[in-house]
């Protein structure tokens, strides 16, 4: 008889979803499947509202991420103005994003993925997580509560509140920078490199003791996409989208965000409210791709600051400019944190960066804008149609997280192909599908966007839980 697991609520990822591996008559896996279960309505209920509430809107969709749906639905409202925001107001930008790059990507690390890799994919439940963590290693768990306290400070300065901040705005950003909390940024530096520092080289240690893991984590051949910077260096706000072979080499590339469903499609699942985006000339489901910080990695020439490069060097030694497994996520995680650090560092040191000129002020001039920028998990972009009035008539979002879908339903079916036998379960098999997902870092309470519907069936149970009815709703 065919049998279903279920892994109901996926631990230690940002939001609610379910794994379900099918085994076949022998308790070998047949399929399985990544069910996002979550479902936001942001499209629908921003219609008829002002554009200029949009960002502010936008960013409630997430308190993990509400910086990165601020960037894009800026860049989006400054489209629909025809703008060009001063020069200060995107260095200021810059650094929010940056500071919201360093504290997601450290939460990821040390608080959901770190267990896993110090106490072992196979330890005890009890102590695998954040607590054991604290208990165990306190130093190591301090570094990351510190780098993730350095990036909420930064937004926390600059925007005047830790979550939810509404401080960039249409053509511009809603205030300058003080040299008072320019001083005290800086003053944090150090600090923060210092811990960035300390958890790659530990990682670059324990990396050698998941050999399997390595080889089974996603690991198969996507194309890869990110923004790059005119010089093809690695970029989180502006530049052009790209789009690379399996092999880093260039596909596509396009340098008008308002192109972008030239070159990606959206296609939806019946079993996950979570859209499945894909590269269009290859069509569904032969587009898939990856973003995030490893295709970030890929896809740029270098870094741009020097610890980063240096990192990016021996990242490159010893896995190649193009490596294929998604357990890298987490090496290049922390790339990106070194980055961060070094590049809001550099825009700090800027002679103008307390110029005050912070806004340019338009009324509308287009009827559509497509903003598109890095968010933590790759790349996001929101997509706005008004009417002459500068009232929302249509949205469209693509999440950072959709952009993996296909390659997360993927990699859910190679891990519980390699690890999971029906016949002889034990813990440290399904937690290994559910450290696959980790390993992208999904944020699923901003990224289930689909049209569709997700199969629906209501049970009527006897108080002996035993099933008299039920309702299926038919898709």
């Amino acid at each position: 008889m065919n049998r279903t697991i279920t892994i109901e609520g996926v631990t230690r990822i940002e939001g609610h979803a379910r794994i379900t591996i099918q085994l076949d008559e022998t308790g070998k896996v047949a399929d399985a499947q990544f069910h996002v279960t979550q479902f936001r309505g942001f499209e629908k209920f921003v219609e008829g509202r002002p554009l200029t509430e949009m960002p502010a809107i936008m960013a409630r969709i997430c308190g993990i991420c509400p910086v990165s749906h601020l960037m894009a639905s800026s860049k989006a409202c400054d489209d629909l103005l025809a703008v060009e925001i001063p020069p200060n107001a995107a260095r200021l930008r810059r650094i929010m994003n940056l500071a919201q790059l360093v504290q997601s990507h450290a939460l990821s690390f040390f608080h959901l993925s770190s267990p896993d890799l110090i106490f072992g994919m196979d330890g005890d439940p009890a102590k695998r997580n954040i607590f054991g963590l604290i208990q165990d290693h306190p130093d190591f768990a301090r570094d990351g509560i510190m780098l993730r306290k350095f990036g909420q400070d930064i937004i926390g300065l600059l925007g005047g509140k830790k979550i939810h901040p509404a401080w960039t705005v249409p053509g511009g950003v809603s205030a300058p920078l003080t040299r008072e909390h320019r001083d005290q940024i800086a003053s944090m530096i150090p600090d923060a490199l210092a811990r960035a520092l300390r958890a790659t080289e530990y990682f670059q240690r324990v990396r050698d003791c998941y050999p399997a893991e390595v080889d089974a984590f996603a690991n198969f051949p996507t194309m890869f996409v990110g923004l790059v910077s005119a010089d093809r260096l690695l970029e989180h706000y502006d530049g052009s989208l790209l789009f690379s072979d399996e092999h880093g080499a260039p596909v596509a590339e396009l340098r008008e965000p308002r192109g972008y469903a030239s070159l990606i499609g959206e296609a939806v699942e019946k079993h996950s409210f979570l859209k499945s985006p894909y590269f269009r000339p290859k069509g569904y489901p032969h587009g898939i791709y990856r973003v995030g910080p490893l295709a970030r990695l890929v896809l740029a020439e270098g870094c741009g600051t020097p610890l980063a490069d240096r990192e990016l060097d021996v990242f490159r030694q010893r896995l190649g400019r193009a490596p294929q497994s998604s357990f890298h996520y987490h090496w290049a995680r922390l790339i990106e944190i070194i980055y961060g650090i070094e590049m809001i560092q550099r825009l700090l040191e800027h002679p103008d960066i307390l110029s005050e000129h912070v806004r340019s002020r338009a009324r509308p001039n287009r009827l559509e804008g497509v903003g598109i920028s890095e968010a933590p998990r790759g790349t996001l972009i929101h997509h706005y149609r008004i009417d002459e009035n500068g009232l929302m008539r249509w949205a469209n979002l693509i999440i950072a997280t959709g952009n993996n879908n296909l390659a997360m339903n993927r990699g859910v079916l190679q891990v519980a192909r390699r690890f999971v036998d029906g016949n002889r379960l034990q813990e440290g098999m399904l937690n290994r599908v559910e450290a696959v997902i980790r390993c992208f870092d999904p944020c699923l309470s901003c990224s289930t966007h689909a049209l569709g519907q997700m199969p629906l069936r209501i049970e009527l149970l006897t108080a002996q839980g035993e099933v008299c009815d039920a309702l299926q709703r038919q898709d």
